[in-house]
């Protein structure tokens, strides 16, 4: 509580459960600074697959090559390092799906999709233009946040999703109303994610029945969106929601969304 009171005079920090012992965590195991040990689940946001203070890791990180890329922070994208594209290679591109062969790196899941959005909307207008030349209007128009630069274009989520905090795909996000509350969002389309009944062995029939329900939602969606003058240049989903609930769509409905993609 002292630590807390200190921090709240600093900043906004409504949302801090604990102050970590990260000298003291192992493994799987977070030591708070009152001395009590956790069974994390948690694994700060999903970041930590090898735990706290894994000694192969802490390793890596004393090596030199790797303290520099700590201390001089490299723009990646506009002054790399010579090691990069062997790390890029070696590191990512070797756990990587077959047939994927191009990798974008990004600070957090919100900016990762923020920049997935924006490369869908690029790639949408570049087929409808059938170029990469812009016209006058485009340029200037976009400067100012209206058509013909800045289209009216729009992504397609699902209820219970989340996808990010940050502004953009905040829009796509529906999981708690805590995250969306006072901040304006886009009118884009949201579709309903099935939900199962179980044993889904012994529900089959009712199931498929939702995926059909699902699938047309989002086929009428599209339609509604795009004369509507918002068309839907993507969709996002997750394969399985868990912030929004524990929720498993089958292999049937993603490749059905595919498919209407």
């Amino acid at each position: 509580k002292e630590l807390l009171g200190e921090l709240e005079k600093i900043q906004q920090s409504g949302s801090v459960q604990l102050f970590g012992d990260y000298e003291k965590s192992i493994g799987n195991y977070l030591v708070d600074v009152d001395g009590n040990v956790l069974l994390d689940i948690y694994t700060q946001i999903s970041s930590m697959p090898l735990g706290y203070n894994h000694p192969d890791v802490f390793k890596a990180l004393q090596r030199p090559e790797n303290l520099r890329a700590v201390l001089n922070r490299p723009a990646l994208g506009v002054f790399p390092n010579a090691d990069w594209p062997a790390k890029l290679k070696n590191v990512l591109l070797g756990v990587a799906p077959a047939g994927l062969t191009n990798v974008t790196t990004m600070m957090c899941g919100s900016c990762s999709n923020e920049n997935a959005y924006k490369n869908i909307f690029i790639w949408y207008q570049l087929r409808q233009r059938g170029s990469s030349t812009f016209t006058q209007e485009e340029m200037e128009s976009c400067m100012v946040n209206r058509a013909p630069g800045a289209p009216p274009l729009s992504i397609l989520s699902f209820q219970g999703a989340f996808h990010g905090r940050t502004l953009g795909v905040l829009s796509t996000t529906h999981s708690k109303y805590i995250h969306k509350i006072d901040v304006p969002a886009f009118d884009w389309p949201i579709a309903t994610f099935p939900l199962y009944k179980y044993p889904l062995e012994e529900n089959s029939r009712e199931n498929q029945a939702e995926d059909k329900k699902c699938l047309a939602e989002v086929s009428d969606l599209i339609d509604k969106y795009n004369k509507a003058g918002k068309p839907v240049a993507g969709i996002v989903v997750e394969p399985i929601q868990s912030e929004g609930g524990d929720h498993h769509a089958s292999p049937e409905f993603f490749q059905g969304l595919q498919a209407i993609a």
